[in-house]
């Protein structure tokens, strides 16, 4: 790819520096549109006269629409942006720094999104895209069971599902675990049924709470409704999840003030399938719960976790100290760079 272009800046020189600045136009409004002139020249450190030319002929090209409000993308613009994002990505070398990350934390791949969720939460659809990407290349054709943990990030990865990843599946989307006391967009149950509806496919429910005691644990397992739920759920082909921060996840999950001063002296630093893990990776409290367990992702062919923000890099750092080597990462910038602190880039 990069051999190409220099082959073209040869005959065009000013190709890349038109190219990486219509990008940049498109990304920032994409993130903060609708926006006014003067607010992105600010943001993106130009002058109005030059955002005033380039924005122009975006326009005209029929990428971007303006408003009272400020510009904004298209329906054209906003496939266009993302098709763009995706060749930016190979040209500016972010593809290296996907292997990069991938050999360091020991798993076969990392996706990285441009930008950082903490500072720009509209990146969240982009994380959600990748990792609907990321589906449509590892399922196979035919019958597939997907797994599905709940929570915020999840919700996104709904919300960007759409009917081409049933072209040729047969798709059922199955709670990875309970989650009844959770707001209810972001249970297991809900984001299933998103899922499904989106895609395409089919999905069943497992209504039981999160945490439970020992004594209401094994009566449960042995209801019909949900010993099916569970069987469906260990025959997955392939597991979406999630990974917190620890000590956000253990107040979301209103744990007694015990738990969170356990979580806390164990210097537990994220979270993921109930279990609260420290720098090391090692667990230091687990939740009795209800459904998959981290254990059982060895026998999943597609394990894809999605998580990012430079908030939870050593979250994400320390999960995957002790997950398969087959597990796919949707991140972003912040998160791949505070993990590659130190490591020439």
């Amino acid at each position: 790819m990069q051999s190409v272009v220099s082959v073209i800046e040869e005959v065009i020189p000013d190709i890349m520096y038109t190219l990486q600045n219509r990008y940049h136009i498109l990304r920032n409004v994409f993130l903060l549109g609708p926006v006014g002139r003067r607010v992105l020249a600010d943001r993106m450190g130009i002058t109005e006269r030059v955002l005033r030319t380039e924005s122009e002929g975006l326009k005209k090209q029929g990428l971007i629409k303006t408003s009272k409000m400020g510009m904004e993308l298209t329906e054209k613009g906003e496939t266009v942006y993302h098709q763009l994002d995706q060749l930016m990505g190979q040209l500016l070398g972010m593809r290296e720094k996907e292997k990069q990350l991938a050999s360091y934390l020991e798993i076969e791949q990392c996706v990285i999104i441009s930008g950082d969720i903490d500072d720009q939460p509209k990146l969240r659809e982009e994380i959600g895209r990748a990792a609907m990407e990321a589906l449509n290349f590892l399922l196979p054709e035919g019958d597939n069971i997907i797994a599905v943990m709940g929570g915020t990030t999840m919700a996104e990865v709904a919300n960007q599902m759409n009917e081409t990843l049933s072209r040729k599946r047969k798709l059922l989307f199955v709670p990875a675990r309970g989650g009844l006391g959770e707001s209810l967009n972001i249970q297991a149950n809900s984001i299933t049924s998103l899922m499904a509806q989106r895609a395409g496919g089919e999905n069943r429910v497992l209504y039981v709470p999160e945490q439970v005691s020992e004594e209401t644990y094994k009566p449960l397992l042995q209801e019909p409704g949900i010993k099916k739920t569970l069987k469906l759920v260990n025959d997955a082909n392939c597991v979406l999840f999630g990974i917190g921060n620890a000590k956000l996840m253990a107040e979301r999950r209103g744990m007694n003030e015990d738990v969170l001063a356990l979580i806390k002296n164990k210097a537990a630093v994220g979270e993921a399938f109930g279990e609260f893990y420290d720098q090391s990776g090692e667990v230091v409290y687990k939740i009795p719960r209800i459904g998959m367990q981290s254990k059982n992702l060895a026998n999943i062919a597609s394990v894809i976790a999605v998580a990012g923000g430079k908030s939870k890099a050593k979250a994400i750092e320390a999960y995957m100290k002790k997950a398969p080597g087959h597990t796919w990462l949707i991140t972003d910038e912040g998160a791949a760079n505070e993990i590659l602190t130190g490591i020439t880039l």
